[in-house]
């Protein structure tokens, strides 16, 4: 018995409209009862008669109306490629993927990619469209790539400062609009320089410069602890690395950083995989306030801070791939964090007190695991000389949950 057919079609449109959608993508566009999307695309198709329908607000509304609309001849009408930083992904999440056809268009990566002449696998493609503009921070990296949907006339504007103040002045960018249309137009400058207004529809193209006083910022953890606003009392770059090499942060992975001070791990966590989370668990006001600051400066800011004392504060959290203890570390938040954790979840707890560091030999002992003590010494000058001033030694205990 074969497949009842979708009812619900997502077909990709460009700024040629109608005339460049394939036969079978214009049919189903003109077939439809109800036609779904943006005042743009009710333009670009307005020769079809179709009752019409704008994007609800807010948004989340949508899944609802689609449901109600289940057995007529539905079109969502989306730019370029619905499953690429669009509406796709988020109505194929929430709706059967059997009762959906997809009908993709050109992206706007694509597009932008051939008027730059760039190879696609040799970029990064971000969107900044509807969300914090300071996550691209983090892929400023000496002759990267990057391909950036904006998120209004604004955003090229806000990313050449961020270049700009990171040493990436001479770093050149393209604005590119309406492209595939008639009226396509394209901007060129440089960071330090730019001074265009720009159609509040936009692709962002950055040929990253770094001068020889650049930030260095990579993705991989082990920033340098001065590019953290902090008290002092934060992990620091050597045991920071080892940390984040036992938490392992993957793709969309959720972190639980307790007692995150400064928010040194979970902005590292953040900046190391593309879409992971990162939950800040910290009492004090002040130290959020500087890990809120840290996080913009760095490129995470859907650090999401929370007021609290543990283990009652981790109560209602949603489940976590990964939690580190850095701060506030008892048997009773040790074993609401191993709990908690889902299944290959990692825990890693670091102790420089005596009394820490006994209760993590004792959970080891316990629970297996990795127990490990980390010593740093750097050279400083002694006199006239140099010697090594050791830091105090971290003991850290790591697991995985199977």
């Amino acid at each position: 018995m074969s497949a009842a057919p979708a009812w619900l079609h997502i077909v990709g449109i460009g700024e040629d409209g109608l005339a460049g959608l394939t036969p079978a993508a214009r049919a189903v566009v003109e077939a439809a009862e109800i036609i779904v999307g943006g005042d743009r695309h009710h333009t670009l198709s307005d020769a079809v008669t179709a009752e019409r329908i704008a994007w609800p607000s807010p948004f989340d509304a949508l899944i609802d109306r689609l449901r109600a609309y289940r057995g007529r001849r539905v079109v969502v009408l989306a730019t370029g490629d619905p499953l690429w930083f669009s509406v796709g992904a988020r109505i194929g999440r929430a709706i059967p993927p059997a009762e959906i056809a997809y009908h993709p268009q050109l992206s706007a990566f694509q597009l932008a990619a051939a008027r730059m002449g760039w190879s696609m696998a040799d970029l990064e493609t971000l969107t900044v469209h509807g969300r914090p503009v300071h996550q691209m921070i983090a892929f400023i990296q000496p002759d990267a790539r990057l391909l950036i949907l904006t998120t209004g006339a604004e955003t090229p504007a806000q990313i050449a400062r961020f270049l700009s103040e990171r040493g990436f002045g001479q770093s050149r960018m393209t604005v590119l609009a309406n492209m595939g249309g008639p009226d396509e137009a394209r901007f060129d400058g440089t960071a330090r320089d730019w001074d265009h207004d720009v159609p509040a529809f936009n692709t962002l193209a950055v040929d990253c410069v770094a001068a020889p006083d650049a930030a260095l910022l990579p993705r991989v953890p082990g920033l340098a602890d001065d590019l953290f606003v902090s008290d002092g009392t934060m992990t620091k770059r050597e045991v920071r690395t080892a940390t984040l090499a036992k938490l392992m942060p993957m793709r969309g992975a959720l972190l639980w950083d307790i007692g995150t001070g400064s928010g040194s791990v979970a902005i590292e966590w953040m900046r190391a995989a593309r879409s992971a989370r990162a939950i800040g668990i910290e009492s004090r006001a002040d130290r959020r306030a500087m890990a809120a600051e840290n996080a913009l400066a760095l490129g995470a800011p859907r650090l999401d801070l929370r007021e609290g004392e543990v283990p009652e504060a981790l109560e209602g959290l949603p489940a976590p791939d990964a939690v580190f203890i850095g701060g506030g570390l008892s048997e009773a938040v040790f074993d609401a964090a191993r709990a908690a954790l889902r299944p290959l979840g990692r825990l890693v707890a670091n102790a420089v007190t005596l009394e820490s560091e006994a209760l993590l030999i004792d959970l080891h002992a316990r629970h297996g695991g990795d127990l490990v003590k980390l010593s740093v010494a750097r050279a400083e000058p002694v006199g006239p000389y140099r010697g090594w001033r050791p830091s105090m030694p971290v003991t850290q205990y790591a697991l995985v949950k199977r």
